[in-house]
């Protein structure tokens, strides 16, 4: 019985797919299988249940997972003492940001980091806010940065980087232009276009529309908050987005405080453990990252 092998254990069983797993482990799907293969012969007896369309652990592998999550951990635990004692980190660390939302100081962040933990693997992925809180609680993200209503994630440590209101925001001419400021009645009155649900955006949006008892068509909604600009900019409805998102846009575009929403969104970096030195030390580079003068605000998605 080989390490690896345990390894290959673990993926398959929590990814219930052998191409996945071979995808995490970064070898081919026959790597993996003929390792599993051996792995049961040598233990003398079937892990994975094949016959379905997903791959499902037998009860011997349920037995089995346990203690092969145990002794990967202990594996871990030894490496990470050594490491630290010479004053190395290795490892993989899963970065989270909110999808279409270029933030500057974050991925001078990771160059920070990079060249100084080049041992440490680094995964960027995009996803909305919700989904990646839910990531974090998971296990199978490190941090993320997210947008949120107003306060830290329930379960989570986060770093606060800047808030700021929601406007209503439009084409020159449009009739709410007249307006000195709009309430959600108001827009209710004319098409919107806006983020998807599970964006912090969207979220404060329609708590704002809920406790005001107003019912909010959504005529278009886009993952991008370019892309929400850009339809309202072509007169196809009122974009509701951050005020520095509105500022990248002008004069294309002017805004209107919106009188009934009081919350403001925040982006944030999130994070459930500091027990990682990995994750440590990229907390400490974002903080210097995101504490030195930028000329213009990150803009809030």
């Amino acid at each position: 019985m080989e390490l690896r092998q345990l390894e290959y254990f673990v993926a398959v069983a929590e990814e219930e797919n052998f191409t996945r797993a071979a995808e995490r482990v970064h070898i081919s799907q026959s790597g993996v299988s003929a390792q599993i293969r051996q792995l049961e012969h040598d233990l003398g007896t079937s892990l994975f249940d094949r016959s379905g369309r997903s791959t499902r652990l037998t009860p011997a592998g349920v037995a089995a997972l346990r203690h092969a999550r145990s002794a990967l951990a202990a594996v871990d635990a030894v490496r990470q003492a050594v490491d630290e004692v010479n004053g190395l980190i290795r490892g993989r660390l899963v970065v989270g940001m909110v999808t279409a939302c270029t933030v500057t100081p974050l991925f001078d962040a990771l160059s920070a980091f990079h060249h100084r933990h080049p041992g440490v693997e680094i995964t960027l992925l995009e996803d909305t806010s919700d989904r990646l809180l839910e990531r974090l609680r998971a296990g199978t993200a490190d941090i993320a940065l997210v947008s949120t209503s107003g306060s830290t994630p329930p379960g989570l440590e986060a770093y606060e980087i800047i808030r700021e209101p929601l406007v209503a925001a439009m084409p020159v001419g449009h009739p709410l232009c007249e307006k000195p400021e709009v309430t959600l009645e108001d827009l209710a009155r004319h098409s919107v276009v806006s983020l998807p649900t599970g964006a912090g955006v969207r979220r404060v949006f329609d708590d704002a529309c809920t406790a005001a008892g107003v019912h909010m068509e959504i005529a278009f909604q886009a993952g991008a908050p370019s892309a929400i600009a850009d339809l309202a900019i072509r007169g196809l409805g009122v974009a509701i987005l951050s005020e520095s998102l509105v500022a990248q846009h002008r004069p294309h575009l002017t805004t209107r405080r919106i009188a009934d929403i009081h919350t403001e969104p925040v982006l944030s970096l999130a994070w459930s453990t500091t027990d990682n030195p990995a994750l440590r030390q990229l907390i400490h580079h974002c903080h210097e990252s995101f504490t030195r003068p930028t000329p213009i605000p990150e803009p809030i998605a």
